[in-house]
């Protein structure tokens, strides 16, 4: 330890035995020397007691006593220190903490930088993404959505679908936050490709209940997608090329206390790959199709001051989908953008308090168009924010804090819709929504007893829509309970309500579907859910994870009618079915950190159903989303400095849809008859991907290497959709039904090059 903490202590002005008290000033780095912000630092003297918080250059600066005094530094993730010394004079301490191995004291299940998986407690994780560029992709650099449907708790989406499902819940349940903006458009083309640039992004953060009451807004989980915030010191580029697509992201600096980062990303899939789409029986697969998309991520930093951090986060993406089908007369148009843009300044108004605050602009839009023989018809929608985050930090009598305040405007088109028919023009335009919502938010983690640790949370929103007022209060309770060393144990209680809900309106994910906020009696969607489980932490290098979840919901929104319904007196409040959910399983983990092999086994079996009075006969049926089985085996094999491999195997079982259970003829016409609503079942999903990475340069500044990606290895058909194909014989009087499955892709195997300079 002597040789990461160096003291450099400063010869007195004054006579130091008149002094009665000293200046402890200090900065404190990680490892891989970036300044620590927000690090807890607290200072024990006799009858003395103080704490301080670094701030944003990772300073700190406390007065404390003369004589001997204990320092005990404590970070998320890093190993704690203490230190002990008598105080003679101002003494300036720089200190460097690493990375922890496994700290079950603070729920964390962390390794050294081999670890992927850096943080495994309670239903949250976080991820090294650097640490993960040798799990398979598309194309050859992280997949952030994929990682994540790989965890236990998560489903995954399947082909087709950009997607992810939290412990029961849907789709428009999770939310994504890009630098604490929400982001609403939350996947490019079908789920292939991913969301995110992973070079622009440094870490990211999963909450399966939204534990912390400083989120709010969703029945499920929160990831947060946080970008460097440490200052460029040096001018620095790094990409990917590779056949399908490319990107390249620059840092920057202008001066010692002022830099950029920024990036972008293309596609140009249609140009190379387009034939490996198109695999299979031609009346199988999807055909003809082309896409692109591209995207760009902006952060600017600047120092303007000693306690002052100021930021600008920027995101902007666009995706294209043309269909075309000349034996369908058939031309279709899709097209669906984001952009968010949010300033923000983070404060260190005193050693024990830091203050950020954020506004925020966020945007997604979605326009469809489509021509077939003499009809045109166009559906458009969007959602756009406009808002405002305060949070502070401080500590009362050693117990850290965090409140706040929230506010955002929320305006919605949920659907405007476009019908041409020769010379006739039929509009069907749903009212524009307008709402405000604001929400006062405190977090406090005391410590009960020495084995007992406390996470308790209140989050209150005040939601209002036209006549529309809402009032709510929701509680978090978290409790960790650590028996011994190797083994800690969780339970937990997470009340929360959404108002902004996702109406979906296709099977496979294409993004037609669009955003609602309640309104016109439509009463926002409210669960609770209770988990429990424990961590363990087996040796050195094995850890696991083990845990059950009970989730209840209400006031859940189903909307049958596909793309649109064209009736031109339609509303949303007739439209769409309201009902309720539950959903319920166990979840475990085995993580292997460390060594030439490292990766994870996760393994979830769960239940989820709902009930709608106008649907199945108002009894209980399985959701869509209900996968009893989901497995997932993640590898990741160094063979030496040049070579290393990864592998992921994933198994579960296949979506639930409606399937007609017999037909029968009316006046000569067959008639579909259903059983019960989700009574069918689609195929298991099977899936292997392999990659493997060869360096030419392998340093902390200078990176250039191959990656080799096989998606789907084994060529498996994962249907999108399930089609019945019916026909009729001569005299009308046998229908013969036959089941069809659409593909859309198998096998995607992708070269590319990763470089840093």
């Amino acid at each position: 330890m002597s040789k990461l903490i160096t003291f450099f202590c400063f010869l007195s002005f004054f006579n130091v035995f008149a002094q009665s008290k000293a200046t402890i000033s200090g900065n404190i780095k990680s490892s891989e020397n970036e300044n620590l912000i927000g690090v807890n630092i607290s200072f024990k003297a006799k009858d003395f007691q103080a704490f301080s918080i670094a701030d944003s250059l990772g300073n700190f600066s406390v007065n404390v006593p003369l004589g001997e005094l204990k320092i005990k530094i404590d970070q998320e993730g890093y190993i704690p220190q203490d230190i002990q010394f008598k105080v003679k004079k101002d003494t300036f301490v720089s200190i460097v903490l690493e990375k922890d191995i496994a700290h079950l004291k603070e729920v964390i299940i962390s390794n050294d930088k081999k670890s992927a998986i850096t943080n495994l407690s309670n239903g949250k994780l976080s991820f090294n993404v650097k640490e993960l560029s040798s799990v398979p992709t598309v194309l050859g650099t992280t997949d952030i959505i994929k990682i994540l449907q790989l965890t236990p708790g998560v489903q995954n989406s399947g082909d087709a679908n950009g997607y992810f499902y939290v412990r029961g819940g849907d789709p428009g349940h999770n939310a994504i936050l890009y630098n604490g903006t929400p982001i609403y458009g939350m996947s490019h083309l079908l789920g292939i490709f991913p969301f995110y640039n992973a070079d622009h992004i440094k870490d990211v953060e999963f909450d399966k209940s939204s534990s912390n009451a400083k989120y709010g807004g969703r029945l499920s989980s929160t990831t947060l997608l946080n970008s460097n915030k440490k200052l460029p010191s040096e001018f620095g580029i790094q990409g990917n090329l590779g056949i399908l697509a490319s990107q390249l992201s620059i840092a920057a600096p202008f001066s010692s206390k002022t830099g950029l980062y920024i990036s972008g990303r293309k596609t140009y899939i249609d140009e190379i790959v387009g034939p490996i789409l198109k695999s299979g029986s031609k009346s199988n697969d999807v055909q003809d199709m082309k896409y692109g998309f591209s995207d760009g991520n902006l952060t600017f930093l600047s120092q303007v001051s000693k306690n002052n951090l100021f930021a600008i986060d920027a995101f902007a993406s666009g995706d294209e989908l043309k269909i075309k089908d000349e034996n369908l007369a058939l031309k279709t148009s899709l097209k669906w953008s984001n952009f968010t843009v949010s300033p923000s300044l983070i404060t260190t108004i005193s050693p024990k308090v830091s203050m950020s605050n954020a506004v925020y602009f966020s945007q997604y839009s979605n326009d469809l168009k489509m021509e077939q023989a003499t009809i045109e018809f166009e559906v458009s929608s969007y959602v756009k924010d406009f808002g405002f985050t305060n949070s502070v930090q401080y500590f009362i009598k050693n117990i850290p804090i965090e409140s706040g305040f929230q506010y955002v405007y929320h305006n919605l088109q949920p659907q405007k819709v476009n019908v041409e028919n020769f010379a006739t023009t039929n509009n069907n335009i749903q009212d524009k929504i307008n709402a405000n919502e604001a929400a006062i938010f405190t977090n406090a983690k005391p410590k009960i007893t020495e084995k007992l640790v406390a996470d308790l949370g209140l989050r209150i929103n005040y939601y209002n829509s036209g006549s529309d007022s809402y009032l709510h209060f929701q509680p978090r309770i978290v409790l960790n309970y650590f028996a011994s060393e190797k083994y800690s144990f969780y339970a937990s209680y997470n009340k929360q309500y959404q108002y902004l809900s996702l109406i979906t309106t296709s099977s496979v994910g294409i993004p037609t579907d669009f955003w609602i906020a309640s309104s016109d009696g439509i009463k926002p969607q409210s669960s609770n859910e209770f988990s429990i489980g424990s961590n363990q932490n087996l040796s050195r290098n094995w850890t696991s994870s083990l845990g059950g979840f009970y989730r209840s919901m209400k006031n859940l929104l189903e909307y049958p009618y596909g793309v649109t319904q064209f009736n031109e007196i339609t509303t949303f409040k007739n439209d769409l079915y309201v009902g309720e959910g539950k959903a319920y399983g166990l979840e475990t983990m085995l993580k292997k950190s460390n060594g030439k092999f490292s990766g994870w086994l996760s393994y979830t079996l769960s239940w989820s159903d709902r009930n709608f009075d106008e649907l199945n006969n108002g009894k209980t049926y399985f959701a869509k989303y209900d996968r009893r089985h989901n497995l997932s085996l993640v590898g990741m094999y160094d063979l030496n400095s040049k070579w290393n491999f990864g592998l992921t195997q994933v198994f579960s079982s296949g979506n639930r849809f409606t399937m007609p259970t017999s037909w029968y003829f009316i006046n000569n016409n067959p008639v579909k008859e259903y059983s019960g609503y989700n009574n069918a079942q689609m195929p298991n999903y099977i899936r292997t991907d392999i990659s493997a990475n060869y360096y030419f340069i392998k340093t902390a500044k200078k990176e250039s290497v191959f990656n080799f990606s096989i998606y789907n290895t084994f060529n498996i058909a994962n249907p999108i959709y399930v089609v019945l194909d019916v026909e009729v014989n001569e005299n009308k009087d046998k229908v013969v039904v036959s089941q069809k499955e659409k593909v859309l892709y198998r096998i995607l195997p992708s070269i590319s090059w990763r470089f840093k300079f």
